[in-house]
């Protein structure tokens, strides 16, 4: 009887096989008693960090913190890839120095407070009127409306989309804003 290589393979393999069956047996039984995978919910999103607009698939937790980000190859604009400042949104969202509520500190004060952001907002809104009521120009030296005020100044940045951009620059055009720049060009 004449044993040639491939038989040889194919009988060593069958042994090896049913020596190794019963600890195959014993791991597929473990691996049923021992989840691998984490319970993740995906999300699409929009990369936060320039003005491009990639599209994003971000992984939470249950917990809401984020454990993975991945291009969406979905997405005309990246179809899948990622610059290296899109991977780091983990990194972002999991940093424990970033501020999750408003801070404020008074005029004259040493101590930081948090403040609800629907504070922050009428704040912000009421100073913002305050200053534009206080430094408008109807008219200039010759007469002639102008109807601005030149103590606010608008910077628009790369982070910020289109739609941002187009109502930042809207509203601050409506307020009589002459100082409306973007980082882009500076």
């Amino acid at each position: 009887m004449s044993i040639d290589r491939r038989d040889f393979l194919k009988a060593a393999g069958a042994a090896a096989g049913s020596l190794l069956l019963p600890v195959g047996a014993e791991a597929a039984a473990q691996a049923a008693r021992f989840p691998l995978h984490k319970q993740v919910m995906e999300g699409r999103s929009i990369c936060p960090y320039c003005s491009v607009g990639c599209g994003v698939i971000i992984a939470t937790d249950q917990a809401g913190h984020v454990v993975n980000t991945e291009g969406d190859p979905d997405h005309p604009i990246n179809r899948g890839a990622l610059d290296p400042k899109s991977v780091a949104i983990t990194q972002l969202c999991n940093s424990p120095l970033r501020l999750k509520t408003v801070r404020y500190r008074a005029p004259g004060s040493d101590q930081w407070e948090d403040k609800p952001w629907d504070w922050a907002l009428g704040e912000i809104a009421k100073r913002i009127k305050a200053t534009r009521d206080a430094t408008f120009i109807a008219k200039n030296a010759q007469g002639v409306a102008v109807n601005r005020t030149e103590a606010i100044a608008w910077l628009g940045g790369a982070a910020n989309n289109n739609e941002d951009c187009y109502l930042g620059a809207k509203l601050m055009r409506a307020l009589g804003v002459v100082y409306l720049e973007h980082q882009a060009r500076i």
